[in-house]
């Protein structure tokens, strides 16, 4: 399936693609235009529009594009819910929300000048998402182990956790 954003991605336009390939559509081929050209291509193209105005799959009160994709495809992967609760407080500026935010915001910052364009910079912090995907997980495998963590010594326990994170369906 296609799907149609607004060009010059960002935190938002960047966490969208990495969701929508992981958790939606593995094969997604992804379109980036100006913002008066999304009508457009979706009537062209038959593309799902997502993170663009007056768009189902868009920005909706306090929530992102991002929110919007895991509630409309009804995602329940409770660390991915930890991760938008990152992907939204840096999308919308509300940083204090999840420290981690300021981080992605910079790295989402940095990476567009690194970037020749919108796929390339979508591939690049793919490992970013990732890596912040496991973070949460392990977040949560932490609270869900606790009591048997605390008994190990840290060698085990990094051990312990990584395998836990790699295979924990939480």
């Amino acid at each position: 399936m296609k799907w149609v954003t607004r060009e010059n991605v960002h935190v938002d336009r960047v966490a969208c693609p990495w969701l929508i390939k992981r958790f939606v559509d593995p094969q997604a081929d992804f379109l980036f235009v100006s913002p008066d050209r999304i009508r457009e291509v979706v009537e062209r193209e038959g593309a799902i529009p997502y993170d663009a105005t007056g768009v189902e799959l868009g920005h909706h009160g306090d929530k992102c594009s991002f929110d919007a994709i895991i509630e409309g495809y009804k995602l329940t992967d409770p660390a991915l819910l930890e991760l938008a609760k990152i992907v939204r407080a840096a999308d919308t500026n509300k940083l204090e929300y999840a420290p981690e935010s300021i981080g992605l915001e910079a790295i989402a910052s940095g990476s567009m000048m690194l970037a020749k364009d919108d796929h390339e910079a979508i591939e690049k912090q793919s490992y970013v998402y990732d890596s912040l995907y496991a973070y949460c997980k392990l977040r949560l495998v932490k609270q869900k182990y606790a009591s048997e963590i605390e008994r190990l010594e840290p060698k085990q326990r990094r051990e312990f956790l990584r395998v836990k994170v790699r295979e924990e369906s939480l």
